[in-house]
């Protein structure tokens, strides 16, 4: 049995370009004499389409494209692919499993996710129930399973789709899925479908989705298991591709999965990442603020990974609280990765702003609304120049900094994309050196990795945190939900988790108003974490 994983970018919302793209890749399949082509989840449409579901004429033009797609296959192969079905006034996250110009069977997801970012109950109805699809492969009876994503995720759920599929005697388990990507999902993955081979005895293919859509980022790492536990094919991480593996037990090469890199996974998720945020939404150049501190320059890096040197602007706006070496420092940088820099100072601006506040504030002493005021003459400064040119401005605080709300609505908070918005400051550090690291020469000024951070909005000013001890402490708090007395039992001191956890509760505020972030962690900021703005719960 020859498997061909179609690993394929695809857009929301663009109907005909994924169902233009479903063909290609079955002609390249058939072109490697596949007999079996698997897609991820919702093919037809994109993962996840959201409240575009609701649209009837969305659901009409995707009904539509699989029939379209079902009109190519020829005999010789089957397909499966992902869209959206009807029936009466119900939806279901759909696979349709083609051959021969037809739909021969539709298979409907069971286990419908409603956590984090997923909101599928929403939408969808859950299938009653899922037997194989019995098909005619080279003459031989042989009979499918099929699963769609979350159905391979059961350890919590009564209803086991793997075990009642290989029960009513399948041959072979495909899972059409749109699994995100964060740090250490791919062995989660690997490590699922190998105890449901080994429990199971049936061979299984996992075909997941590679791209970036609004915060998600999807990194493809598609799987096949021959019978007896090999791993027999992986269509590779972060990239599309058609990948065509022998699944026959006597002739199949195993395979072994590269170790994973965590800088070098989060920094290529993060390219891919803006990479489509640009290309799906029709932008091409985008716009930073070089501060010459180390956020601003990981962000300068990956959006010229992402977007090519040309269509980067840097602009550098100091005031008279900025060190000559900050400017000196952006300047290097931006020589170093060949992008546009521009210096703005903004001294005479913010006076201007104090200038008229004066009589409203009287007497009142400089505190940090000062301070803010120039963090916003910034954001209006890159925002007028993405609105000249038609670019977007990244953000470039970190999740530590959103998380303590040190950050400036308005000013530092604005953009279009929060790049590094869940990495923590501790990732921030560890990307900059994999970048000087793997470039064999520090593209990075090492100053700017070596000196304190500061946002330079006053006198001698550092940031007021520990990062080595702040940072960590943050993500038990987002990432791993932990309580009050469960960090002071870790030894952290109870009036700095009291001081940390009002600081997340009370700047909930700000993150609703904020660009969206790339989410690479199990828990980011963004659709997968809904707290309350108005919230008065202590511990």
């Amino acid at each position: 049995m020859r498997i061909a994983m179609a690993q394929l970018n695809l857009t929301v919302g663009d109907i005909e370009g994924n169902t233009t793209k479903t063909i290609e890749a079955l002609h390249a399949a058939l072109a490697q004499k596949a007999q079996i082509v698997v897609y991820p989840e919702l093919t037809v449409c994109g993962y996840s389409p959201r409240d575009l579901i609701l649209n009837r004429s969305f659901i009409e033009q995707n009904l539509a494209a699989i029939q379209k797609i079902a009109a190519e296959v020829p005999a010789e192969i089957v397909a499966v692919a992902g869209f959206i079905d009807r029936i009466g006034d119900r939806l279901y996250n759909s696979a349709a499993v083609m051959q021969a110009g037809k739909i021969v069977a539709k298979r409907y997801k069971t286990l419908l996710p409603n956590y984090d970012v997923f909101d599928e109950k929403r939408y969808f109805t859950s299938a009653e129930s899922n037997v194989p699809v019995t098909l005619e492969i080279d003459g031989q009876p042989f009979r499918l399973g099929v699963e769609i994503c979350e159905d391979l995720w059961d350890s919590n759920n009564t209803v086991k789709i793997t075990a009642d599929l290989a029960a009513q005697g399948c041959d072979l388990v495909v899972n059409l899925s749109a699994s995100p990507f964060e740090i250490g999902k791919r062995n989660i993955r690997r490590e699922l479908i190998w105890h449901k081979v080994r429990d199971f005895k049936v061979p299984f293919v996992l075909v997941n989705l590679i791209g970036g859509q609004d915060e998600l980022i999807f990194d493809g790492n598609s799987l096949v298991f021959s019978v007896d536990g090999r791993l027999v094919g992986h269509a590779g991480a972060f990239e599309e591709r058609i990948e065509v593996c022998e699944l026959d037990v006597g002739h199949a090469t195993e395979f072994s999965l590269p170790n994973e890199d965590r800088a070098e996974n989060l920094y290529k998720a993060l390219v891919l990442g803006v990479r489509d945020y640009f290309r799906k939404t029709g932008f091409r150049r985008a716009v930073i603020g070089l501060s010459g501190g180390i956020d601003s320059a990981l962000v300068a890096c990956i959006a010229r990974e992402a977007l090519g040197a040309a269509n980067v602007q840097c602009v550098s706006m100091p005031s008279r609280f900025t060190a000559q070496m900050s400017i000196d420092d952006a300047r290097t940088l931006a020589e170093r990765l060949g992008l546009r820099f521009e210096l703005v100072a903004i001294d005479a601006i913010a006076k201007s702003y104090e200038d008229e506040l004066a009589p409203l504030f009287s007497d009142a002493p400089r505190d940090i609304t000062e301070e803010n005021i120039q963090s916003r003459v910034r954001g209006n400064i890159l925002m007028a120049v993405a609105n000249k040119f038609g670019d977007l401005v990244l953000a470039t605080g970190n999740k530590t900094e959103i998380a303590l709300g040190y950050c400036t609505m308005y000013g530092d908070m604005a953009g279009a994309l929060a790049v590094i918005g869940d990495l923590n400051k501790s990732d921030v550090y560890l990307l900059a050196d994999y970048i000087n690291r793997n470039a064999g020469k520090p593209v990075i000024p090492q100053r700017i990795i070596d000196r304190p951070p500061s946002a330079e909005l006053t006198e001698n000013q550092v940031d007021p945190f520990d990062y080595e001890v702040v940072s960590p402490l943050v993500g038990l708090i987002i990432n791993e939900h932990k309580i009050y007395e469960e960090l002071v039992a870790l030894g952290y001191a109870e009036e700095l988790v009291s001081d940390i956890m009002n600081k997340i509760r009370i700047a909930e505020y700000k993150r609703h108003q904020s660009a969206p972030v790339l989410k690479v962690t199990a828990k980011a900021f963004g659709i997968g974490r809904r707290f309350p703005i108005v919230n008065q719960f202590r511990r």
